[in-house]
Formats: C-alpha cells, structure tokens, sequence
C-alpha cells in the first residue's frame, strides 16, 4: 500500500515534491465518501483508496506518473546484467544552472506485510549517489542500510546485504537493493515484489495493458468477470470471445510471420510455438420476428476506440481489485464517457468490488469528476508550473475550502490555479482585439 512519494529534479520538477495517499484529518460533506474511500492501516494511519491528479496540458501531470514508473523500473532492472554498461535514462530538470548536473532523487514510503517502509536513491546518468532503506518495527524508524557512492553502512537486521558489500557486487550504475534481492534476500526481495505490484500504464496506449487483459482472457482467470464488467457497461456486447492461432497456422505472409517470431524472441518468448490472438464481440441482431440472433465483430476491427480501450483496461483493474495492488494511470478519461470512468471509480470506492483495499491513481482532464459528493479533498491534486517552468505539486486539502464548494466550477474559475492561462485567439484570423 503506497503512503507517500517524493521526487525532486527529474523532468520538470526542480524541487521536491511529495504525493500522499494518507488521509487528511478532514470529514467530507458526503459522510460515505469518509466511510468507503478512506482505510485504516494502523490505529494512527488510515490511506486514500484513490487519487486524481489535474493540471494543464504541459503542467507536469505526465511527469509525475513517469517519476514512479522510473522508480519503479529502475528498481527492477538496475541489477540486470544486461544493464552493466548503460546510462541510466533518468532526467534531470533542465531548465536551471543548478539542478541540470546534480542527481535525481526518488522516495517511496508504503506498507509491506504489516510493516511501513521507506526507501529511496538520488541517481544521474552515471550512477547511484546515494540510496536508503528505513523501517518501522514499532514506534521509532530505524536504518537497514544507507548507501554514499560505494560505501555501504548496514544494520545487524539487513544481514542478508553483507555478502553483497564484502565481494563489491554492485556496481555504480545498480541499486544495492536490486542486487541483494538477485542473491534472495528476504527482505529486498519482499520490497522487489511491492515494486512490481506497482502497475504503471499510459490510457492513450491499449498496448500498454492490453496483453495483461488478453493473457487473462486465454487463461481464463479473469474470463468471467472482464465478460460482465465489459456488459455491464452498456455496450451492446453479449460476449467475447478469444482465439487463439498458432503462428505457424496463421493465414500470414511466410515474411511477416518471420517478424513477428523476431519480435516474440526479442521480448523473451523464444517458444517455436507462438500464438496469436483474435478478440471478437457478439452482439445481437434482431429479425422482424424480434427474435434476436448472434453476430460478430472483430474487436480492432468493428468496435469504436472507446469499447477497445474498456476492453483491454479491464484486466488490469479487475487484477488489482482482486489482488488488493496499486494502479496508476494516465489520462484514465481518453476516450471514455464520463459516467463510464466514474464507474470504473466507484469499483474502488465500494467495499463490496475492492475488499482488499486496492489503490487508483489517476490523471485527468475530466472536470465532471471533481464533485464533493465523489471525492474529499485530499484526494484531490493538482500540477502547475511557475514563470520558469518547474511543475509545484499540491492538494486541495491544502486550501480552505467549504464542504459544500463546488470544486468544478470553483477549478474552472481557476480559484485553485493549475488551469491554463489562454491568449485572445482573434490576432490568429487578423483580429488583433480578439473579438469575432
């Protein structure tokens, strides 16, 4: 379970910045909001089950949810030794003389079987300057290990790191933390876990999480529920079906199919045997009887952008509903009605679809969501950047703000700033007053 992220110098954020999914020591004026979209995790800490992220276009939205998905990344692939001789792709601010040559620095805070964690590193594109590992057994926070370049300090509970520190075993451009869980450490590999249970997509890109959604169908873990949750969306869809065809089999050109196998064992799935996937829909098609009968449609094919992105979407939501993980997505609304992104919202918000406590975080464009009677306010953020283009970071429950506001049309009056600041557009058809 996430609690906090910070993140400073990286992209278009100077400073650092902290994200936080704690809950905030306010009461909604819709009392349920406080009762289903809040958690306890402990006596003194409860967490946000969702969060959602506005700003304008090029405000720094984006950057945040790529902050964690460099983390992330890096986090499980630094100690991979196809990786010893790369640069780390991490970016610095650049718009500064002071932060354009100094390190990035990344911090997550989370909970882990029972324990609260804090773990973070600062990196450039030539190593890892500096990396901690805090836990919290009781009341006080203690150090498991702190990292200065290549010296390492470890605590008598993060033995399992001293085989790795003896034999130098990490090299500059690693995590310690990655390579310690490459030699089975418990605890690092415990963290590696929570890390990859960390879901990152993009809702502009279907192939981005498409295949999570595909692998479920064949699989047929998933099969039933993705089927009702595709129904229930009023799409006119009985059912779907998935087949899938043998490479070998499949009625392709001998050359495409030999790029496609080059493609496969590029990824890793070197199996001669390699399948492709057909998705079709069935709907009904109804007679002058009124007796309706199945026909079908290929889902890339027939179907609009908005039913395929449902479609492929819907694994990895059910996944983390199921699982009780964390899902982070950007531009949640691309392509999407609003009653529908708001459902797929209430499926975190209700105790009966998210027993297990899963986490959404999302950026959005989508101002019909910002409702007191969906969100309190610190599950509302905001991105803006100042004159010299550094993104700030900050909450709703951060202002004061009356229970019963209008958040919509307070944000769209721009009282909350992270809105665009728009030019008269009249100069661009020769009107220099900018009027019609």
């Amino acid at each position: 379970m996430l609690i906090e992220f910070h993140v400073g110098n990286y992209r278009s954020f100077k400073d650092p910045v902290t994200f936080s999914m704690t809950a905030a020591k306010l009461r909604a004026k819709n009392k349920e909001l406080d009762a289903n979209n809040v958690f306890a995790v402990t006596n003194s800490i409860s967490l946000l089950k969702s969060s959602v992220i506005y700003g304008a276009n090029a405000s720094g939205k984006s950057n945040l949810i790529k902050a964690i998905a460099f983390m992330r990344r890096f986090v499980l692939e630094s100690a991979k030794e196809s990786q010893a001789t790369d640069p780390i792709d991490v970016d610095s601010f650049k718009l500064h003389v002071d932060t354009e040559h100094q390190p990035a620095n990344f911090e997550v805070i989370f909970f882990l079987d029972g324990k609260q964690y804090r773990y973070g590193f600062e990196a450039d594109t030539k190593r890892v300057h500096s990396e901690w590992l805090y836990h919290v057994p009781e009341k006080r926070e203690s150090n498991l290990f702190v990292r200065e370049n290549d010296e390492f300090s470890l605590s008598r509970v993060f033995r399992e790191g001293k085989e790795v520190v003896e034999q130098n075993l990490t090299r500059p451009n690693a995590l310690f933390l990655s390579v310690v869980a490459q030699f089975n450490g418990f605890i690092s590999k415990s963290i590696l876990e929570w890390f990859k249970n960390l879901n990152v997509i993009s809702g502009l890109s279907d192939e981005s999480y498409g295949h999570i959604t595909l692998a479920k169908m064949e699989e047929g873990v998933l099969k039933d529920d993705i089927i009702s949750l595709v129904k229930r969306m009023d799409l006119g869809i009985s059912d779907i079906k998935i087949v899938s065809t043998s490479l070998s089999e499949a009625d392709l050109p001998k050359e495409l199919k030999q790029r496609m196998k080059s493609l496969f064992q590029k990824r890793g799935e070197d199996d001669p045997n390699l399948n492709i996937l057909t998705v079709s829909t069935l709907h009904k098609k109804y007679g002058n009887g009124g007796v309706p009968a199945p026909v079908i449609f290929d889902l890339d094919d027939n179907e609009s952008e908005g039913t395929k992105k449902l479609f492929y979407l819907s694994g990895p939501l059910l996944h983390t509903l199921q699982s009780g993980e964390m899902l982070i997505i950007d531009e949640l609304d691309a392509r999407l009605h609003p009653l529908i992104t708001h459902a797929i919202i209430q499926l975190f918000h209700s105790k009966k679809t998210n027993p297990k406590n899963a986490q959404l975080i999302f950026a959005t464009h989508d101002t019909n969501l910002l409702s007191n009677e969906f969100f309190r306010r610190d599950q509302i953020w905001f991105t803006e950047k100042d004159r010299y283009g550094a993104t700030d970071l900050y909450s709703l429950a951060e202002y004061k703000v009356r229970n019963d506001a209008s958040f919509e049309k307070d944000y769209i009056a721009g009282r909350y700033g992270a809105i665009p600041f728009l030019s008269r557009f009249g100069s661009l058809m020769g009107d220099d007053d900018g009027e019609a």
